[in-house]
């Protein structure tokens, strides 16, 4: 009987530890896409500005472009 037990330790100790390398590459894999989302957030927020700092000199422009594209004449027209 004790052997029984003794095998079915064995066989718990080794799904547990599995079950624990799993659980810390889980954890790596959080992380790093954790430091991924915060790095895509950070270049979308200078993207942002930048876009922001466009829109602000086209508006600038004197006549600030045409108010929509079928005022604009390609030109070979």
């Amino acid at each position: 009987m004790e052997a029984m037990e003794s095998g079915n330790d064995l066989r718990v100790d080794a799904r547990i530890s599995e079950l624990e390398i799993k659980l810390a590459y889980a954890d790596d894999l959080l992380e790093t896409l954790n430091h991924t989302v915060f790095r895509q957030q950070e270049q979308i927020e200078v993207l942002q500005r930048q876009l922001d700092d466009l829109r602000r000199q086209v508006q600038a422009i004197p006549g600030g472009g045409a108010s929509s594209l079928r005022e604009e004449i390609p030109p070979h027209y």
